[in-house]
C-alpha cells in the first residue's frame, strides 16, 4: 500500500546488491574496496602535488585539482554505504538520507561536467588563441570556474529531492542500484511524477547534455586549428596536449550514458548488471582521472616522487 512520508516516522528504501554474495559475486565488494582506495590514494596524490609545487598553479592543473576533488565527495557519498550493504548486509537507508545521497550524486556530477567543460574551453584558448590564454584564465577566473560549478550543480539539482519530498511511495520500495539516483527513487512512487520526470529530463539536458555539445564544439574548432598547422609533427605535437582531456571527458560521458540506456531499455536485465553499471559511473572516473594526467604529466610524476622520497 501507498503511504505518505509525512505520516510515517522513518520512511526507508531498500539498496540493492547482487544476490549470492557469499558465492559467485563475492569478488564485488573486494573489488569496490580496492577501486575505492586506489581512487582516495591517487586523487589525493594529486591534490598534494598540486598544492606543493608552484609550478602546477596553472589553469590546467587546478581544474584536475577540482576534479580530483569532486571525485573523491561523489565516491565517498556513496562507496562506504554501498560497503555496508555488502559486508553488513545493512540494505535499509532511510528516506532522507536517499534523498541526500540522490542530491550529492547528481549535483556533484553536474560540477563535474562544468569543470570538464572549463578544460575545453582552456584547451581551445590554448592552442587557437595563445597569447589571450595568460589574461583570459588567469587565477581569478579559474576560482570563478570552480564556484560556478558547485553554484550550477546545486541550483539545477536541489529541486529533484524537493519534488520527490511530498510523493506517497508504494510497496517494499526495492531500488535497483547500492545507492540512491533520482529515476530509480522517482519509479517507487505512487503519484504523479510528471514534474519531477519533466525537470529532471531538462536538468540533465543544460548541464550535462550542454556541456557535451560545447566541449565537442571546442573540439572541433581546435581541430580546424591544428589542420591549418603545416607540419604533421607540430600538428601532432599540439593535439597531444588535448589527449589527457579526452579520455577523462570520454571516462566521464561514457558511463554516463551506459548507465541512462540500462535504465531505459535494461528492465529485464540481470540486477547484477544495474548494480555494476552504477558502481562503473561512480569510480570509473574516479579512478582514472588521477591516472591519465599522471601518465601525461612529467611534472605531476615528478613531484609525487619528491613528496614520497620526503615522507621516506
Amino acid at each position: 500500500m501507498p503511504f505518505s512520508n509525512s505520516s510515517e516516522l522513518s520512511p526507508s528504501f531498500l539498496l540493492a546488491g547482487p544476490p549470492g554474495l557469499e558465492g559467485a559475486h563475492s569478488w564485488l565488494p573486494a573489488a569496490l574496496c580496492a577501486a575505492y582506495v586506489l581512487a582516495v590514494l591517487a586523487n589525493g596524490a594529486v591534490l598534494l602535488a598540486v598544492r606543493a609545487e608552484p609550478g602546477l598553479h596553472a589553469p590546467m592543473y587546478l581544474f584536475l585539482c577540482m576534479l580530483a576533488a569532486i571525485d573523491l565527495a561523489l565516491a565517498s557519498a556513496t562507496v562506504p554505504r554501498t560497503l555496508c550493504l555488502y559486508w553488513l548486509g545493512s540494505r535499509r537507508i532511510g528516506f532522507g538520507a536517499c534523498l541526500t545521497q540522490m542530491f550529492l550524486i547528481h549535483a556533484l556530477s553536474a560540477a563535474e561536467s562544468t569543470v570538464l567543460l572549463a578544460m575545453a574551453a582552456d584547451r581551445y584558448v590554448a592552442i587557437c588563441h595563445p597569447l589571450r590564454h595568460a589574461a583570459v584564465l588567469d587565477g581569478r577566473a579559474t576560482a570563478k570556474v570552480g564556484l560556478l560549478a558547485l553554484a550550477r550543480g546545486v541550483l539545477f539539482f536541489l529541486p529533484l529531492p524537493l519534488l520527490l519530498l511530498p510523493l506517497p511511495f508504494c510497496g517494499p520500495r526495492r531500488l535497483s542500484h547500492s545507492f540512491c539516483l533520482h529515476q530509480d527513487v522517482m519509479n517507487l512512487a505512487c503519484a504523479n511524477t510528471t514534474p519531477s520526470v519533466v525537470y529532471g529530463l531538462t536538468a540533465i539536458l543544460l548541464v550535462m547534455g550542454l556541456d557535451a555539445v560545447l566541449i565537442c564544439l571546442s573540439y572541433l574548432l581546435i581541430l580546424r586549428a591544428v589542420l591549418r598547422l603545416a607540419a604533421w609533427r607540430e600538428r601532432l605535437k599540439v593535439f597531444g596536449t588535448c589527449v589527457a582531456h579526452i579520455c577523462v571527458v570520454l571516462a566521464f560521458y561514457v558511463p554516463l550514458i551506459g548507465l541512462s540506456v540500462v535504465h531505459r531499455f535494461g528492465k529485464d536485465l540481470a540486477p547484477l548488471v544495474h548494480v555494476i553499471m552504477g558502481n562503473v559511473y561512480i569510480l570509473v572516473p574516479a579512478v582514472l582521472n588521477p591516472i591519465i594526467y599522471g601518465v601525461r604529466s612529467k611534472q605531476i610524476q615528478r613531484t609525487i616522487l619528491s613528496l614520497i622520497r620526503i615522507t621516506d
